[in-house]
């Protein structure tokens, strides 16, 4: 019988800062039961999530076993909480302010990442 994951994560290998974030964060969750899905060699992917290319391109989604569907910073907290050494950091990123800040942080900083990607081409 096979396991269902508890997490299913989205992500943009295209980009060398994604895949970098993607690759250490695979290395911490070693052993937990989570599916990776790299949207750049599997773009027909994003149908499972409802979504278009180009909003999994920008920002990290993660869906649990639930089927609910957390995007960006939302996705980035949901993921530490389930890292080893890391549910401090996604417990504090889930309060109330604190959540608020964090979201305008990544936002920011995955429209700029994004616009950077297109501009270098890769993708």
């Amino acid at each position: 019988m096979e396991q269902v994951p508890s997490s299913t994560v989205y992500y943009n290998s295209a980009c060398p800062v994604c895949d970098a974030g993607i690759a250490s964060q695979k290395t911490k969750m070693q052993g937990c039961n989570v599916e990776w899905v790299d949207v750049h060699n599997n773009p027909a992917a994003v149908l499972e999530l409802g979504a278009d290319l180009a909003s999994v391109r920008e920002r990290l989604h993660v869906r649990d076993r639930n089927g609910h569907i957390f995007k960006g910073a939302p996705a980035l907290a949901a993921l530490w909480v389930k890292t080893p050494g890391q549910q401090l950091w996604g417990r504090i990123a889930n309060w109330p302010v604190i959540s608020d800040l964090f979201g305008l942080v990544y936002n920011a900083f995955a429209k700029v990442l994004f616009l950077w990607n297109r501009w270098k081409k890769h993708w």
